[in-house]
């Protein structure tokens, strides 16, 4: 009999179908306030990381993106922001979050450009080779399977198509990675607790931060998913890191 199909979440290593639930769970508690969250976890710098990885993209008119693990919408807003005629998908498997998108959406008056769709990242709802670019924001190590999320990504995006993950990722220096480690377990999972109530999602980000492969073998199962001229750039001292690859 065939082994069952395990998956990391956080330290644990749980069953795949258990791994999808899991993670469905955390986000589902923390839809309401995830963007607040994501400004003081981080002290707004993760709305640099994401305006260079918009730079890096750099959008031209017309084009179609789609982001996935899409959340609610930062990176699509920016997009469609950026440049004349653009067009954005922003596809989640959580449907709480998607609901919290469209409602921020309403308040911010988002126009026409951006469609939420809700979808896994390992089987996307999405024909091949229809989008002009593909990115994924904080959301590749939340997947059980990254291959089959890579696949897709590939899959989906035109000849030509460009693909940019921006993920936390390894931090290299000594000292940083002390003060890092000390603020992701012990601050952290208390300040999750404070404003989301929700300690243990808040641990999880931490310990799956640790279990995301590193900059050298995310770029390795990049190649291995058919994408073509990689390029990777950390970005404060290793704390996050865009990788980006196209479908030549």
């Amino acid at each position: 009999m065939a082994a069952k199909e395990t998956a990391d979440f956080g330290y644990r290593r749980v069953s795949a179908h258990a791994h999808t639930r899991l993670v469905h769970d955390v986000f589902a508690r923390v839809a309401g306030r995830y963007d607040l969250m994501n400004d003081l976890m981080s002290g707004g710098i993760h709305r640099l990381w994401k305006a260079q990885l918009i730079d890096r993209l750099a959008p031209r008119p017309g084009q179609l993106l789609l982001d996935v693990a899409g959340g609610t919408g930062d990176i699509a807003r920016r997009f469609v922001a950026r440049t004349s005629d653009a067009r954005a998908i922003v596809c989640d498997i959580n449907a709480r979050m998607v609901e919290a998108g469209r409602a921020r959406g309403l308040d911010q008056g988002d126009s026409g450009a951006l469609r939420w769709l809700c979808g896994n990242a390992e089987a996307l709802p999405i024909a091949s080779a229809s989008v002009d670019a593909y990115t994924i924001a904080f959301g590749l190590r939340n997947v059980t399977r990254i291959p089959d999320a890579l696949a897709e990504a590939r899959r989906v995006l035109k000849p030509g198509g460009r693909f940019l993950c921006l993920e936390f990722s390894n931090v290299d220096q000594p000292l940083l990675k002390r003060a890092y480690d000390l603020y992701s377990f012990a601050v952290l999972p208390r300040l999750g607790a404070i404003v989301a109530r929700d300690r243990d999602a808040y641990q999880y980000l931490a310990e799956s931060i640790r279990r995301f492969p590193d900059r050298p073998r995310l770029a390795a199962l990049m190649r291995q998913a058919g994408f073509e001229q990689i390029a990777v750039r950390a970005l404060s001292g290793g704390i996050a890191a865009i990788h980006s690859g196209w479908r030549l």
